[in-house]
């Protein structure tokens, strides 16, 4: 038979001990297939690293190549599948620089921007420096008049007043350094012209907003005041100047004859802030007819004066002429 029991046997359990290790070996890939037998630690360690940035991909690319194991080959598919994956999802999570998410500026208003006048405070400066004061460091009355000359104003043109209120002067002839520089920062302007072109702006805007002129003759008191003397009261001579001057361009009807009034009536030495303040509220609310006039409200005592002054002028001039009339 050429073979003994023992060789058959032997044989049996060679085919025996096969069937283990491929039923074995079958297992080993089923299990690796389903939970990855080699750690990323691991296969990182047995895959040499390329010299290109990106290591990571390259590697698992370079698993995907190595046929001899099936294993290793596909644990990198999945590998490099996933870090595909993984930087697509990370490239869409990145949010956009914020430049690109701010919308285009139009040409419109980028050449408005553009031909917004720039202001030079070192022009201010050097425009200050021209006038001031050699001992201190303001504009007092010599430089002040030097300044109305280049603008080509009186120093006691309406104009110099207006100047003196955007550059919140704190009294008369005297412009501070700050309030200079900071005053033409704020009406924009760097030069002799250019306080020119706005002290006309500023005028127009006068004549058109009440609450501009009011908030310019509130401030007309203050800067008529002596403030290294702590004066609270408008000297009558002054307060009367200042009246003149900051009713230049809309007088009202009763102006002349209370200016007169005080005029003949030395006893009134000053004015306080209340009475400034309330002029102009009287002048709105009686006109040029005092009749409208309640002594009843709460005026101060000077109207009450100047109205009953007035009325006795208005009656005797009513009694002379029915003299006249009657001869």
């Amino acid at each position: 038979m050429g073979h003994c029991l023992s060789c058959f046997e032997n044989q049996a359990n060679a085919d025996v001990t096969a069937s283990h290790r491929n039923k074995d070996d079958m297992t080993e890939i089923v299990a690796s297939r389903q939970v990855p037998a080699v750690t990323i630690t691991d296969y990182l360690q047995e895959v040499p690293l390329l010299p290109d940035n990106d290591n990571t991909v390259n590697n698992c690319r370079y698993a995907s190549n190595m046929n001899n194991d099936n294993i290793l080959n596909t644990f990198g598919e999945t590998c490099a599948t996933e870090m595909v994956n993984s930087q697509k999802s990370y490239t869409d999570k990145v949010p956009k620089p914020f430049y690109q998410k701010l919308p285009s500026i139009p040409r419109t208003m980028s050449s408005l921007a553009s031909s917004e006048p720039r202001v030079s405070e070192c022009k201010i400066n050097q425009l200050f420096d021209q006038y001031k004061d050699s001992l201190e460091e303001a504009i007092l009355a010599e430089g002040i008049e030097n300044l109305c000359n280049d603008l080509q104003l009186n120093p006691d043109d309406f104009k110099v007043l207006v100047l003196a209120w955007k550059l919140n002067a704190s009294q008369m002839c005297r412009f501070t350094k700050t309030e200079f520089i900071q005053g033409l920062k704020n009406m924009k302007t760097d030069s002799i012209k250019g306080i020119q072109h706005k002290l006309n702006e500023v005028i127009s805007e006068l004549n058109r907003e009440s609450e501009q002129f009011k908030d310019l003759y509130r401030f007309t008191f203050k800067f008529g005041l002596d403030v290294s003397t702590g004066q609270r009261i408008l000297p009558s001579d002054i307060a009367i100047l200042l009246w003149r001057l900051v009713f230049t361009n809309n007088e009202p009807p009763i102006l002349d004859r209370w200016l007169s009034y005080l005029e003949k009536n030395a006893h009134i030495r000053g004015i306080p802030k209340d009475t400034w303040y309330m002029f102009l509220n009287f002048c709105e609310f009686v006109g040029d007819d005092l009749s409208s006039y309640d002594d009843t409200e709460a005026w101060p005592s000077l109207f009450d004066d100047f109205v009953e002054h007035e009325n006795d002028q208005v009656n005797q001039n009513v009694t002379k002429n029915d003299i006249k009339i009657q001869d």
